[in-house]
């Protein structure tokens, strides 16, 4: 009998991203729901309002657990559709890469927006 060995490739490999995803996307479905009622019961007008809007703790932690599940989810989706087209190791390497550094600059920037002045 074989012993049982703990490798990244096999049957059960991809399981916890794939639960992730679906995580994150419970996670901006409530997001979502939640902001349009906020918005259709008090819709803010003008700068100010939306700034007033933005400015509790509460909204600003709960935006940014949004973006972050929107671009984890992002990079499961990119990483996926790199690993199954583009063949060439180095292609899909750089590829992937320039996919995760943009989403984590776009998380960068979304946060100085968020929590700067």
């Amino acid at each position: 009998m074989k012993a049982y060995r703990k490798n990244p490739v096999g049957a059960h490999y991809g399981v916890g991203d794939w639960l992730l995803q679906r995580l994150t996307a419970v996670v901006m479905a409530l997001f979502t729901v939640v902001m349009f009622l906020a918005l259709v019961t008090e819709a803010p007008h003008g700068y100010a309002a939306w700034k007033a809007m933005f400015s509790g703790t509460l909204v600003r932690l709960s935006t940014m657990l949004f973006l972050a599940s929107l671009l984890y989810h992002a990079w499961v989706g990119m990483r996926d559709i790199l690993m199954d087209y583009l063949k060439a190791t180095s292609v899909r390497l750089t590829a992937q890469s320039v996919v995760g550094f943009m989403l984590v600059f776009y998380l960068i920037w979304a946060a100085s927006i968020l929590w700067g002045r």
